[in-house]
């Protein structure tokens, strides 16, 4: 997930007798439709390295070990599991990519994301179409024992952080400033194994701290799965414990996409 920058603003006044000098004008947010520039790399997955999307600095979009086809999962907010078609090698071709982003100002995750949709479509010639499906799905509820969140005391425009750390028999989630429709994002994209709705109706942004131990519904099998007796609790029973939130199991519509085009990147 991305991690949020800390911004340290310097005010200066200055004035002199009789006359004022007026603030400067703020520069104008750039427009985030596209990379100024864009690398792409196939890679042979490092286990150990794992995969990740991050932003390193203002400009730096990085993203590590993902296949197409998780690549697009990220880009649309999509469960993997509802993008169907395409060539085998969407699933098993991994990539690097480096990016530069315009402007002096770090964009929101959202703005990544539509920069690196229009990649797919510029460099891997995806199109696509949609399709409304029934899918296995998880409905995020809030518990009997009601929400365990504490409201953030991060500023509103401030982006969420979202982070899950790897250890030996659990998974750390640190969440900070984060929507209940961040935490679904989140985990039907690169947790569990169907897509998730937001069902709380939980309109704030919260601070909290989740942590599990994983089986195999999660992480896409990449992740080992804990032993019975694991100190951690299974993500299903932790929701409930630590957030008073819960994962309910049915069948509902999805709007799944399905690849018509992906083409392999050309060389750099």
């Amino acid at each position: 997930m991305i991690r949020p920058a800390a911004i340290v603003i310097f005010v200066v006044s200055m004035c002199g007798w009789g006359q004022s000098v007026a603030p400067r004008p703020a520069s104008p947010r750039p427009k985030f439709d596209a990379f100024e520039v864009a690398t792409i790399k196939p890679v042979n997955p490092d286990a150990k390295a794992g995969r990740y999307i991050v932003m390193q600095g203002t400009n730096r979009f990085v993203e590590k070990a993902y296949t197409l086809k998780l690549l697009i999962a990220a880009a649309y907010d999509l469960n993997p599991h509802e993008i169907s078609g395409g060539p085998g090698w969407i699933v098993s071709d991994h990539y690097d990519i480096v990016a530069m982003t315009p402007g002096e100002v770090r964009p929101t995750h959202d703005e990544q994301m539509s920069m690196l949709r229009n990649l797919l479509t510029d460099r891997f010639k995806l199109t696509f179409h949609r399709e409304q499906k029934v899918f296995s799905i998880y409905e995020l509820e809030v518990a009997k024992s009601g929400p365990k969140l504490k409201t953030s005391a991060s500023p509103p425009d401030d982006p969420p952080a979202l982070i899950s750390t790897v250890y030996p028999q659990k998974i750390v989630m640190p969440a900070r400033n984060v929507t209940m429709s961040d935490l679904t994002r989140l985990m039907q994209r690169a947790i569990l194994d169907r897509p998730v709705v937001d069902k709380t109706g939980l309109p704030g942004r919260y601070d909290f701290d989740l942590e599990w131990a994983p089986d195999e519904t999660q992480f896409g099998g990449e992740v080992p799965v804990a032993s019975a007796d694991a100190p951690s609790p299974p993500l299903f029973r932790a929701m409930q414990e630590q957030l008073g939130l819960r994962l309910v199991a049915t069948r509902g519509p999805v709007d799944a996409l399905v690849v018509d085009r992906a083409d392999r990147p050309s060389a750099n």
